[in-house]
């Protein structure tokens, strides 16, 4: 619902937290939805060896003392008593030895949970702010993010998430050791295995239920603040590559950096003249001499340095060079 939602809202897509081409809001929401309908798929496969049980078995799988019609008759009135259709190992002996099918399961849950803590930082990332970070989306507001900061508004839904998904990943560490450790016809490890996979289950359908609830069915989209990314942003010229060539798309996101690092340096009061050279990575500005004195000249280069920190992307580094010259003429007679 959200991704045909968004659908029309284009954004900046990033990679390794940097600016890369424009995406629309809305394939992204449908990419969270791909995956966790590959999750779901997984885990519905993983729940069909939940139905294999080894009752009759008897001690160690081999059916010593059992009647055969207690054998015959116990997965159909299992299935009775469960609700859902129950059958008999066909190896009995495997049945009691291995515990690979919960094994099985608490992957599916971990895999599900990695999945959906990936998605709860997308969110996260893509709401920080909302005045000074990313702010693309906004994300309800479920409580007071701090008792001294008014106004703050923490996104505790996906942190939720982001927690559960740090127990279920460590409750899969215990379940494969106990699977592992079990020797010879019996496992002895059995209880704090399903001790932790019923846990993990519970955990996941209470953060999963309110994360729908609580998160995404409330997440809107700051179209403005979408547009004003891509529109300041060097890689919508990525887009244009197959149309104009890459030296000229590269030009052009190179002669943008040039621009802006030439018009903040210009907006500081006592500059005459910025000079963007060495492709972005300097920019040499000259001043009034009549206004701007040396000591002055020093902390005018690191306010100019703090300001393209702030308000441009760039790789690597920017060298400032403020440059103040006095120049005395006299003519001899």
């Amino acid at each position: 619902e959200k991704a045909k939602q968004f659908d029309g809202i284009i954004k900046m897509g990033r990679t390794q937290l940097q600016d890369a081409v424009p995406i629309r809001l809305g394939q992204e929401f449908a990419a969270y939805a791909a995956v966790i309908r590959r999750d779901i798929v997984r885990i519905s496969n993983a729940e069909k060896d939940m139905h294999i049980v080894n009752m009759g078995g008897s001690a160690i799988g081999t059916c010593i003392n059992v009647d055969p019609k207690y054998l015959e008759k116990i997965p159909t009135e299992l299935t009775k008593v469960a609700g859902y259709e129950l059958i008999l190992a066909d190896d009995l002996i495997d049945g009691t030895q291995n515990l690979d099918g919960f094994v099985n399961v608490s992957s599916a849950l971990k895999t599900c949970a990695v999945n959906l803590s990936k998605i709860a930082n997308d969110l996260r990332l893509m709401s920080s702010g909302p005045k000074t970070g990313i702010g693309e989306i906004a994300l309800p507001a479920k409580q007071n993010g701090s008792s001294i900061m008014p106004g703050k508004i923490n996104p505790v839904i996906p942190e939720v998430i982001n927690q559960v998904a740090f127990l279920v990943i460590g409750h899969d560490a215990t379940i494969c050791a106990a699977a592992e450790a079990g020797q010879l016809e019996l496992n002895a490890f059995e209880p704090v295995l399903f001790y932790q996979l019923f846990e993990s289950i519970s955990a996941m359908t209470n953060a999963v239920n309110t994360f729908i609830e609580n998160c995404v069915t409330g997440i809107r989209a700051n179209k403005k603040q979408c547009q004003e990314n891509v529109e300041k942003s060097a890689g919508i010229v990525t887009a244009m590559a197959p149309y104009i060539g890459y030296q000229r798309s590269a030009f052009i996101a190179k002669d943008k950096r040039l621009e802006q690092l030439e018009t903040i340096s210009n907006g500081f009061k006592g500059v005459d003249k910025a000079y963007a050279v060495q492709a972005g990575r300097e920019v040499r500005i000259i001043v009034k001499p009549d206004q701007i004195n040396d000591n002055e000249a020093m902390f005018l280069a690191k306010d100019i340095a703090k300001k393209i920190e702030d308000e441009m992307q760039y790789p690597g580094q920017i060298k400032v060079n403020v440059i103040r010259e006095s120049r005395y003429t006299e003519t001899a007679k």
